[in-house]
């Protein structure tokens, strides 16, 4: 919660039940935030200024895209500043070129060269390095998630999926799988661990990402019941276990788009508006909607030629999407 809500939950609301005198369960701990800015300014729902919970829905942007960003950002320690640009920015690089890349790019690789079966795995020193180094990330995680450190905590998770792309970098199994028995077995050996590495992110990004931490899990061919933080990380797939089909996580954020944003959440009721017919306009739409279907059924009880009633029904579709902003509903899905 924000700090102003501090007084009220940890003074007001619990001396409200001591004086009830029933044995109710007191707050043992609580768990502030400074606050959150919009911009060049603050949130403000009376002003348009910001984007809210209906909004977030509204721009299309997956939900855990969202939870991502504003965890990233939570101003646990000092007010943060939200920013449409920062958002793309995040997206971009740490999603799109550091945790999809290297989920992608280990299931790909296995997928085309392995025929979607993880290879044997036999540990070499370089392979017991990136372990240790994966499992000290792993042991400051655990940690700061008991302190509900949130925002560092993600930090360990991109710092474990950039040191995996490091680690594929590094060995470079496009060469290795290209040359002699032994070269190939190593590439199996690297792109085997890397999968490995692959189903550990999907837990570690569970509690703030759950929808591509489930689609991590389910390119993997794993079950839910792998879904368990543990203390330290140990390769679990088995020899011979089958991947799914390999997709990628994230998508690019377009700048242009995200300025779109930044406009229409500025506080300019007009902005908001844009696009959205006035109620005159709204009115004679839904009229000629309403003749329009007429002209559809007509034409298909007379059983008219298909050209013909394909045109007529694609004109009440246009009608209805120029409806659509006032209404909320998507004509495609009739």
């Amino acid at each position: 919660m924000a700090k102003d809500n501090v007084p009220f939950h940890t003074v007001v609301f619990p001396a409200t039940l001591l004086g009830t005198k029933e044995p109710y369960t007191l707050l043992n701990s609580i768990n502030a935030t400074e606050y959150l800015n919009y911009e060049d300014g603050k949130f403000s729902k009376s002003r348009g200024v910001g984007v809210f919970g209906n909004d977030a829905k509204d721009t299309g942007i997956p939900s855990d895209i969202w939870r991502f960003y504003l965890l990233q950002t939570r101003p646990e320690s000092q007010d943060t500043v939200f920013s449409w640009a920062e958002f793309a920015m995040r997206n971009n690089t740490e999603l799109l070129n550091n945790l999809g890349n290297f989920v992608n790019r280990a299931l790909v690789f296995l997928n085309n060269n392995f025929n979607k079966k993880m290879p044997s795995i036999i540990l070499n020193d370089e392979d017991k390095k990136l372990i240790a180094l994966v499992n000290r990330e792993l042991k400051q995680y655990i940690q700061l998630m008991d302190l509900i450190k949130m925002r560092d905590g993600l930090k360990v998770v991109l710092n474990i999926s950039k040191l995996g792309n490091q680690y594929i970098q590094a060995n470079k199994p496009w060469v290795l799988v290209k040359g002699n028995d032994d070269e190939r077995a190593k590439a199996g050996n690297v792109i085997g661990l890397a999968c490995n590495l692959t189903s550990l992110l999907s837990v570690l990004i569970h509690p703030f990402m759950p929808g591509v931490s489930a689609e991590i899990r389910k390119q993997l061919q794993v079950s839910d019941e792998h879904c368990v933080i543990v203390d330290s990380f140990v390769p679990h797939l088995e020899t011979g276990h089958i991947i799914g089909e390999p997709k990628p996580l994230f998508e690019k954020m377009d700048s242009n788009k995200m300025e779109e944003f930044r406009q229409i959440y500025s506080g300019q009721q007009s902005n908001r508006n844009k696009g959205k017919p006035t109620e005159e306009e709204i009115k004679a739409l839904e009229g000629d909607i309403a003749k329009q279907g007429d002209v559809v059924r007509q034409l298909n009880a007379n059983k008219a030629e298909k050209s013909t009633i394909d045109a007529a029904v694609a004109k009440l579709l246009d009608l209805e999407k120029k409806l659509s902003p006032a209404t909320g509903t998507n004509p495609n899905e009739k």
